[in-house]
C-alpha cells in the first residue's frame, strides 16, 4: 500500500513554544505526542505528506485541493509572524487524486482558491514535523459541506491515486476536537462537548471507522468541532483495510479537545467497508420510513420522484382525502439526507387551489429549487426523508412574550423584506433565537423595525 502511515493531530497554534510563551506546558501530553509522531515520520522518510487541514479554502459543495508548485504562510495573525512555512507541492499526485475523485463523482479539485497561505492547520502539525524531517512534497486538502460520504470516498481516491504514482505518502489528518469542553472554552460549553470527544477518541483506539460514520450530526454541531471532515477522509483511506490504531494523547485544558492518533495499514480486510454497510443502514432506515408515512409526506416523495423521473409535476392523483382536495393552505416542505437538511420550500399563504396541489409544487421547489444546495439527483432519492409542514393562518402579535418557540412559528416582515421560521426545530430552543434567524433569512437588521407574526403548524414527519 502507497499511504504508508496516516496521523491525526491537533492544531493549537500555542502548541509551538513562540506563542505558547509557557502556555504549551499545559498541554504536555499533547506535545510529547506530536514530536514523537515527527520522529516516527522521519523514519519512515515519505515521498508526500498529505495535509487534511478543516481551515484551508472551504466551500459548502466543493472540496478544495491546493492548486500550484507550492504555498507559504506564517503565523502573523498569533502574533508571530517570524514563524515562517513553505511548502513544495506534489503536483502530479495532486492531478492523479483530481482525476480519480472526478471518476467517481466526487465534487473536489484546484478550482477556486481564494487564498493560498498556509493555514495553522498545517502550519502547526509543520512545525513539529520540520524538526524532524524536511525532505517531503506535500498536497493540501481543505474540508467543505459536503454528506459525509464524499469524505470517505475521497480519501479512497487518494489511496488510488498514490497506488497509482507509486508514491510512499504520510497522511496527517489535522483537526482539534471539542471547542465547548469548559465554561471558559473558545465558543462556552456545551455538556455533548464531552460526549462527542469521548465518541471520536473512542474510534481513535478502536479503528471502528462505522462509528465515526455514524456520529449524529446534531452531536458534531454541539460540539463546535473542526476536525470530523478529515478523519472521515483519513477513514477513507483505509477502506476494507485492516490497521493498527493507538491513540497516544488526548487532553482538554484549554475547552478544546486535542487528540493525536497512529493509523497503520495492515493487510486487506473485506469486512472493513464502513462505507458500504453505513449507506446500506441509512438506505434501510429510509425506506423503513416511507412504508410508514402519511398521506402528506407520501404525496411529497412522489412529486419529487415523478418530475425528476419524467421532467414534469405529477398530476394530481386520484383517491386522495378531502383534507387535501377541498382546503387551501400555505405547506413546507422539508427533505433530510442522512439526518442532514437537504431542501427546505415553502409558502406562507396558499398559491395554488388546494392543499394537494401546494404540497406538490412545494416539493419539487425544495428539492430542485433551493439555492443553499444542490438539485436532488435521482441516485439521492431513495435515501430522502420528508418533512410536511401545514401552515395556519398567521397573526400579527405584539412582542416575543407571545411566541413559543415549540408552539408558533414566526414571520418576521420590515418593509419588502420578510423572513420565516418554523417552529419546534432542533437546536432553536429561545424565541430569541427564532427571531434573529428569521431575521437573517429575510435580509433584515438587528435595529430594523419589524412587524411580528405567529403562526401554528400541523407537522407531518
Amino acid at each position: 500500500m502507497s499511504i504508508i502511515r496516516a496521523f491525526v493531530l491537533p492544531h493549537p497554534p500555542l502548541a509551538i513554544p513562540t506563542i505558547g510563551r509557557g502556555r504549551e506546558e499545559e498541554i504536555k501530553d499533547t506535545l510529547t505526542a506530536m514530536t514523537s509522531v515527527a520522529r516516527e515520520i522521519a523514519g519512515i522518510c515519505p515521498d508526500t505528506i498529505v495535509f487534511l487541514t478543516p481551515h484551508g479554502t472551504a466551500y459548502a459543495d466543493y472540496i478544495h485541493i491546493s492548486p500550484g508548485a507550492g504555498a507559504v504562510g506564517d503565523l502573523s495573525q498569533f502574533g508571530c509572524a517570524k514563524e515562517r512555512f513553505s511548502l513544495n507541492y506534489d503536483q502530479e499526485l495532486v492531478a492523479a487524486i483530481v482525476a480519480s475523485a472526478e471518476k467517481d463523482g466526487i465534487p473536489a479539485g484546484t478550482m477556486g482558491e481564494r487564498n493560498a497561505a498556509l493555514d495553522h492547520g498545517v502550519t502547526v502539525p509543520m512545525w513539529y514535523i520540520n524538526q524532524q524531517y524536511r525532505d517531503y512534497q506535500a498536497v493540501r486538502i481543505a474540508s467543505a459541506g459536503l454528506e459525509r460520504e464524499y469524505y470517505y470516498r475521497l480519501g479512497q481516491s487518494i489511496t488510488q491515486a498514490a497506488q497509482q504514482l507509486k508514491r510512499r505518502v504520510v497522511v496527517v489528518a489535522s483537526g482539534d476536537l471539542s471547542h465547548k469542553l469548559t465554561t471558559d472554552a473558545p465558543y462556552g460549553y456545551e455538556p455533548e462537548a464531552l460526549v462527542f470527544d469521548t465518541a471520536i477518541t473512542d474510534v481513535m483506539a478502536s479503528g471502528d471507522f462505522g462509528k465515526l460514520l455514524a456520529l449524529p450530526e446534531d452531536l458534531r454541531e454541539k460540539a463546535g468541532e473542526c476536525g470530523y471532515c478529515p478523519l472521515l477522509i483519513m477513514a477513507g483511506l483505509f477502506d476494507r483495510t485492516l490497521v493498527e490504531v493507538k491513540l497516544l494523547s488526548y487532553e482538554g485544558p484549554f475547552g478544546v479537545g486535542y487528540a493525536v492518533a497512529d493509523v497503520k495499514p495492515l493487510e486487506s480486510d473485506e469486512k472493513r467497508n464502513f462505507l458500504d454497510r453505513y449507506m446500506q443502514e441509512i438506505l434501510q432506515k429510509a425506506r423503513d420510513l416511507q412504508q410508514n408515512e402519511d398521506i402528506y409526506r407520501t404525496l411529497a416523495r412522489k412529486s419529487l420522484e415523478y418530475t425528476i423521473k419524467n421532467k414534469k409535476a405529477l398530476p394530481l392523483p386520484n383517491g386522495l382525502p378531502d383534507e387535501l382536495l377541498l382546503k387551501q393552505a400555505g405547506a413546507f416542505v422539508t427533505l433530510y439526507k442522512h439526518g442532514s437538511l437537504r431542501g427546505c420550500i415553502g409558502t406562507i399563504m396558499p398559491v395554488t387551489d388546494c392543499l394537494a396541489q401546494e404540497i406538490i409544487r412545494n416539493a419539487v421547489s425544495a428539492g430542485l429549487h433551493d439555492t443553499r444546495f444542490d438539485q436532488i439527483t435521482a441516485a439521492e432519492l431513495p435515501y430522502l426523508v420528508y418533512s410536511v409542514d401545514v401552515l395556519g393562518q398567521p397573526e400579527e402579535i405584539s412582542g416575543l412574550d407571545q411566541l413559543d418557540v415549540k408552539r408558533y412559528g414566526v414571520i418576521v416582515t420590515s418593509g419588502n423584506k420578510r423572513g420565516l421560521l418554523l417552529p419546534n426545530l432542533d437546536g432553536i430552543d429561545t424565541v430569541e433565537e427564532q427571531v434573529a434567524i428569521a431575521r437573517r433569512k429575510g435580509g433584515i437588521g438587528e435595529k430594523d423595525k419589524v412587524v411580528l407574526e405567529r403562526f401554528e403548524v400541523t407537522r407531518y414527519c
